[in-house]
Order: structure tokens, then sequence, then C-alpha cells
């Protein structure tokens, strides 16, 4: 009975998962890209009103892109080290998905805490935070 190996070898396993690798990235980096240039069509459609609420959607628009792309990034660099990998090579990983996780977590948060106050703003009955912080209009882009 074949064994896995001798089915697929090393060499053509390792070229295969080296294309998907360049094929996340590419998904990942379009994703990106995409976002940046909705988010850019979205900015210039609200740059005429001046108003620093209308830029909230605009940031979150692209903040999901961002976080998307980064997730297809990270993606890659999993499968980058799937076949055999080395212990620098599981060390370059761990760095790199800890910065893309980070990244990922506190544009996730900025993203929900813009939604709530987009939220707030909409809804009435819903109480109103202190008018300092880092939500408040005067300090929005």
């Amino acid at each position: 009975m074949p064994t896995a190996q001798t089915l697929i070898s090393d060499d053509w396993l390792r070229s295969g998962v080296d294309a998907l690798v360049i094929l996340v990235e590419a998904a990942g980096a379009l994703v990106i890209v995409a976002g940046a240039f909705l988010a850019f069509v979205r900015f210039v459609g609200v740059l005429p009103r001046r108003d620093a609420d209308a830029f909230v959607p605009v940031r979150l628009t692209l903040g999901r892109f961002l976080a998307l792309g980064l997730e297809f990034q990270l993606a890659s660099d999993v499968l980058r080290t799937a076949i055999a990998p080395s212990f620098e090579e599981l060390g370059k990983l761990a760095a790199v998905a800890a910065i893309r996780t980070a990244l990922n977590f506190f544009l996730a948060r900025e993203i929900r805490e813009e939604q709530d106050v987009i939220a707030r703003d909409h809804d009435p009955a819903q109480p109103r935070p202190p008018a300092t912080g880092p939500h408040t209009a005067a300090s929005r882009p």
C-alpha cells in the first residue's frame, strides 16, 4: 500500500503550498487595496461636508477591509510554515502572528467602538457619553 510520501513528493507539496501562499497573500493585498479605494471614494464624497462625524463611516469601511486583509496575510504566514517548519521559521511566524493579531484586535475594538457611537447617535433613547474622550466630534479627524 503506497504511503502519503510516495503519493506526494516533498518537492511537489512544497511547490503547491508556495503557490497557495502567493494566492492567499495576493487575496489579502487585493482586499486591502479594494478597501482603500472604496474608502477613498467615500472620503471624497464626504469631504465637502466638512463634518467630522461624516468621516466615521469612511474609517469603519477602511478598518473592516484592513482587518480582513490582515486575516488573509496571517493565513499566508501560517501556510508558509505548515510544511516541516524550522525553529527559526516558527519564531518568525510567532512574531508576525502576534503583531498581526494585536493589530487586528485593536482595529476590531476601534471599529466596535465607532459602531457603538454611531448607534448611540442614531438612537436618542440611548444614554450619551460625556462630551470628552476619543469619540467626540472635536477629536475625530
